[in-house]
């Protein structure tokens, strides 16, 4: 689905104008995504597998939910959208933790040009697993992975080829502050 998109500036500010999603990532305009990452309290973490169709690292693990923030949509509305779409899941704005903003800005041999801030969250996985619906076009699977797999499998993502190797320091970053939050549980 081709979206209507926000156009950011390189700081990150609103521009007041807006391009389709085709357009955005082949002129390489500046723009939002949500991202959300579920943990559980017995210290796991959900992962997202990307569905084989996707153009850009299809088959690799990453963030629980992600998305595009739709022209006119508040960040936290795109991630409760984004997260009821993606793994089938109800949350609320008030659930959403934020981490940060991230920058990623990355060009793919197929010619998109991938300028993204991140705004990044986390929240609890009060729900089995089990009771989540993948995303077809947009999920492969789904898996909880626990603190010590997780850091293990990050401390190999350059050979792995399970996460996306690029996004190791945005994967760390996002793993402390999530053991951070979990250890007061």
């Amino acid at each position: 689905m081709d979206e209507l998109i926000d156009i950011v500036d390189a700081s990150g500010n609103p521009t007041g104008e807006t391009a389709l999603k085709s357009v955005i990532h082949t002129k390489g305009f500046y723009h939002n995504t949500a991202h959300v990452w579920f943990y559980t309290k017995n210290g796991d973490i959900l992962l997202a597998q990307r569905a084989a169709s996707k153009t850009i690292c299809p088959l690799l693990w990453d963030v629980s939910v992600a998305g595009h923030i739709d022209a006119g949509e508040t960040i936290t509305q795109a991630a409760v959208r984004e997260t009821k779409e993606e793994i089938g899941l109800a949350i609320l704005e008030q659930d959403l933790n934020k981490i940060g903003v991230f920058e990623c800005f990355q060009s793919y041999d197929n010619g998109i040009v991938d300028n993204e801030f991140h705004h990044t969250f986390m929240t609890e996985l009060k729900v089995d697993i089990n009771q989540l619906t993948p995303q077809k076009d947009e999920v492969e699977a789904l898996k909880l992975v626990s603190f010590s797999t997780f850091q293990s499998l990050l401390n190999n993502s350059e050979t792995n080829n399970h996460f996306v190797a690029s996004n190791r320091a945005y994967y760390t970053t996002i793993f402390n502050a999530i053991q951070k939050n979990c250890s007061r549980f």
